[in-house]
């Protein structure tokens, strides 16, 4: 199975609270709901629906989890939430029990263990293990090497300081634009994958 992440980020690296204004507030940030200005039904909406079809399972840290399943469940109905809730949904946590999971076809993974099951996931056949949000999550897979794409929807705004996916350690990565397009409202939609040897840390 393929990682692929996809996340809303602006110009300056910031991927915190995309969605509405309670949806992340830690270190006091203000922004929340920033990507919804720039969003394009034709270009993001088309390249969210793709990145959907082709996928197999979710992968999502406890927060994003949370938030996902807030929203989602109750869309019945609409293709493209009926999708996200059949799909199998694995989340990283130790602070949720099984008994509140209640997102269709949820399996919880302890967070002590989660870097050797997604390597499991990775390792097994299959369709992609989509993940979006999740900002630590993801910056842990990216510091071991484990994400096949990004995907990043990239807004043209500046946020003065929030969340980021990326590794803080000091170490080059390598990665190639694989593909991007531009939609109305100057929003961004790129692709990028490891070079050949390059999304696991230089030696």
């Amino acid at each position: 199975m393929r990682i692929v992440v996809t996340e809303f980020i602006s110009l300056d690296g910031v991927v915190q609270a995309p969605g509405g204004p309670e949806e992340d507030t830690d270190g006091g940030f203000a922004h929340g709901g920033w990507s919804h200005p720039f969003f394009d039904p034709e270009v993001v909406g088309g390249a969210f629906d793709a990145g959907l079809k082709r996928a197999e399972a979710l992968l999502y840290g406890r927060r994003t989890y949370q938030t996902m399943a807030a929203a989602w469940p109750e869309r019945a109905g609409d293709p493209f939430a009926d999708r996200l809730n059949s799909l199998r949904k694995y989340v990283v946590t130790d602070t949720l029990g099984d008994s509140e999971l209640t997102w269709q076809n949820t399996v919880r993974i302890p967070g002590a263990g989660a870097l050797a099951k997604v390597r499991e996931l990775r390792a097994a056949e299959g369709g992609d293990l989509a993940m979006m949000g999740s900002p630590t999550l993801v910056r842990a897979l990216l510091g071991e090497g484990l994400v096949d794409e990004l995907q990043l929807v990239v807004a043209p705004v500046l946020l003065g300081g929030g969340k980021s996916i990326f590794p803080a350690d000091g170490v080059k990565r390598t990665w190639e634009l694989v593909s991007s397009a531009m939609g109305k409202t100057g929003v961004q939609v790129n692709v990028f994958r490891p070079a050949v040897g390059g999304g696991a840390p230089d030696a």
